[in-house]
């Protein structure tokens, strides 16, 4: 069984790094990064809820004053961190985006030992340090090349880890009084009601008279979102949780091979080098700590 629990957490992961290719056609249709991160809510919130409704009703019931927890998620974490995303795959590369992202785990490090206190060994800070010097590698800091990031694009990039990371934050929050699906629901109910009005995706509706539209609309809410989120949360339910977000550090490879290979982007070996260090980083701070290991900062 660990096998195949290693395989659906991959499977999953690798569906979260070909989000790309409807991003990029829904772009070429001529929707805004802001009514992409609405389609992609509002479909996986339809399709969320009609899965809890028919799994099991009973987890769609939630106290109205909890409806806090899913505002931070939801809001804060799933409409920003999409946005910049989505925006930063239009302004650098979905290679470049995708590693930005990954700047996650160096910002839930720091909000932890604010919020709830978990101690920086110095595995921890080792690893913010090699993300930092992998993304310096990425967006073309260090060395100096000419296919340096732009600011705005290096900005936008790390603000997507940032909003990404906020979900862990609000979510640890949630994830006490809620099933991992009653939270995944609400986040992107309130996440689709709260872009609506400032997407104006009805000014765009006549695009959705196109079939293909529609189907990479479904599809974006299908493939990179509901069905990842259940692939791996089924294998998660098998194999410890450190063990399964190393698996699932495919993610930004897969998404670079999809820049690669259907966009035609190119990489250089020095961001190919920056993208194994940030991946690295990833690996070895979710790696349990040994228990002799002393502890670096308090």
């Amino acid at each position: 069984m660990h096998k195949w629990a290693y395989l659906f957490i991959a499977a999953g992961a690798a569906l979260w790094g070909v989000i790309s290719i409807f991003v990029q056609f829904l772009y070429s249709c001529g929707f805004t990064a802001l009514q992409v991160v609405a389609i992609r809510a509002i479909s996986s919130a339809l399709l969320l809820a009609g899965y809890v409704a028919w799994r099991n009703r009973s987890l769609l019931k939630i106290a109205p004053t909890d409806i806090k927890y899913f505002i931070g998620t939801g809001l804060f974490s799933i409409v920003f961190f999409n946005w910049c995303y989505f925006t930063a795959i239009k302004e650098t590369s979905v290679s470049v985006a995708a590693i930005l992202l990954y700047t996650a785990p160096a910002f839930v490090t720091i909000l932890s030992r604010i919020l709830f206190k978990e101690w920086l060994t110095t595995r921890k800070v080792t690893a913010l340090l090699i993300t930092f010097l992998g993304c310096s590698f990425v967006i073309g800091l260090f060395p100096s090349t000419g296919d340096s990031v732009s600011l705005y694009g290096l900005t936008i990039g790390i603000g997507a880890g940032f909003g990404y990371a906020l979900y862990s934050i609000f979510g640890k929050f949630a994830l006490k009084k809620y099933h991992t699906l009653t939270v995944t629901t609400y986040t992107f109910l309130v996440a689709g009601i709260g872009i609506l009005p400032v997407s104006h995706l009805w000014t765009s509706a006549h695009l959705f008279l196109d079939w293909k539209v529609i189907g990479y609309s479904i599809g974006l809410g299908l493939f990179p979102t509901v069905l990842a989120y259940l692939l791996y949360t089924y294998g998660l339910s098998h194999v410890e949780s450190s063990r399964a977000s190393i698996t699932a550090t495919v993610e930004p490879i897969v998404a670079a091979c999809v820049g690669i290979i259907l966009f035609g982007e190119m990489l250089t070996i020095w961001q190919i080098f920056g993208i194994l260090l940030v991946i690295a980083a990833v690996a070895s701070v979710q790696k349990p700590e040994q228990k002799r290991e002393p502890k670096a900062f308090t």
